[in-house]
């Protein structure tokens, strides 16, 4: 059975306790006018008390050498608490990804600057089509004069805007490659995308002849990505449980307040299989994100299939409660002013990022070695979501 050390158990407490004084939905209410969207001393908190943005970063590159299920545990706080800070793009996608390069010579530039809170960076894979899968990639890097020049268009790119670098996916004539490329080079142009959740900025980045800097060895990007996004959908998958659980917490506390008819609403049978069934959702979620964090922390073969399976339960179960908690909260859960949609915005901008529930059930299929076309229709939606 998977269990929490009290070292892990402190961290979770600390950080929430932390999160609950500076972050929060009123905070991120607010932040949704700022032009940054996160708060630059809040970010510095984090890194600076906490050392969060290095929490996986080896020691050696000024990280505190933690590992991904230490990662989970902050991944969970901060979807519930509904963070509005570029955490995810930073630590998550890239950190990891320099991490995953094997070239020493760019983490040891990066990643310390990373681990300390100086510098914001994020990847940039994802282009029109909207496809996740590395080997889609299109956009193109040519050598001229013992410099690389990126030429193409990135769609997506999580916090895109406030990155000081940006990692980018391209095409040399050997294959897709990484390539580290500073916010302000010449020829690349940032736009901010319209997003549902106004809580997690996107921006879209136009490359013409922009100089960058090859990370890794060339051509051999594809499966470092793969496993990039696998890694990055572990901790999406926490954060959509931690969000999962805020959503139940709150509608069965307010099940319990809420009277009509001379009884708590909680009271009703309509009610309590709602929340019930939100209860199985969340648990089965939970335990689908927890195995996956053990798998990338121990290595296990079976991974990637458990990664695709984390993400696939954990946005079924976001988006299911997160509509849940609207339909218990009756006409105030359609408000601005209270929370619910918040959560439901987020749970629905992120069962499409790093790839749809679908395409995750079809690629665990495929690598259990079964036919994808056991895997629910794209245009089938989860049973408990039809709450929506």
């Amino acid at each position: 059975m998977f269990e929490f050390s009290s070292e892990q158990e402190d961290f979770r407490a600390a950080l929430r306790r932390f999160l609950s004084a500076k972050s929060g939905p009123a905070e991120a209410r607010r932040l949704i006018g700022d032009p940054s969207g996160y708060d630059s001393g809040v970010w510095a908190q984090m890194a600076g008390e906490l050392g969060l943005h290095g929490l996986h970063i080896p020691e050696e590159f000024g990280g505190a050498g933690c590992g991904w299920v230490e990662l989970l545990v902050a991944s969970e706080e901060m979807g519930r608490s509904l963070l509005s800070a570029p955490f995810f793009a930073t630590v998550a996608l890239g950190a990891t990804a320099l991490m995953e390069s094997g070239d020493e010579t760019a983490q040891r530039t990066h990643l310390p600057s990373i681990a300390d809170g100086s510098t914001v960076v994020t990847l940039a894979l994802a282009e029109p089509t909207g496809s996740w899968v590395p080997g889609d990639v299109r956009a193109s890097a040519v050598e001229s004069g013992g410099e690389w020049r990126l030429h193409g268009e990135k769609c997506f790119v999580v916090d895109g805007m406030a990155a000081d670098l940006i990692l980018v996916a391209a095409r040399t004539r050997r294959g897709v490659s990484l390539f580290a490329c500073d916010g302000a080079a010449p020829g690349l142009v940032r736009k901010p995308q319209e997003a549902l959740d106004s809580t997690r900025r996107l921006a879209g980045v136009m490359l013409s002849d922009t100089p960058a800097v090859l990370v890794g060895e060339e051509g051999a990007a594809e499966p470092v990505l793969q496993r990039v996004l696998d890694l990055a959908a572990v901790a999406l998958a926490a954060e959509q449980v931690g969000g999962a659980q805020q959503c139940l917490d709150m509608s069965v506390e307010y099940a319990k307040v809420r009277h009509q008819f001379g009884r708590a609403i909680g009271s009703f049978q309509a009610i309590k299989h709602m929340c019930a069934d939100a209860l199985l959702e969340v648990e089965s979620a939970r335990s689908a994100a927890y195995r996956a964090a053990w798998d990338a922390a121990t290595g296990a073969d079976e991974f990637p299939a458990h990664a695709s399976m984390a993400k696939a339960l954990c946005s079924d179960a976001f988006v299911a409660t997160a509509a849940m908690t609207i339909q218990v909260h009756g006409g105030v859960g359609f408000t601005w002013e209270h929370d619910a949609h918040l959560y439901f915005k987020r749970a629905k901008s992120s069962e499409f990022f790093l790839g749809s529930p679908a395409r995750h059930r079809e690629r665990f299929l495929s690598l259990i070695g079964l036919p994808s076309e056991l895997a629910a229709p794209v245009d089938q939606p989860h049973q408990a979501s039809r709450v929506a």
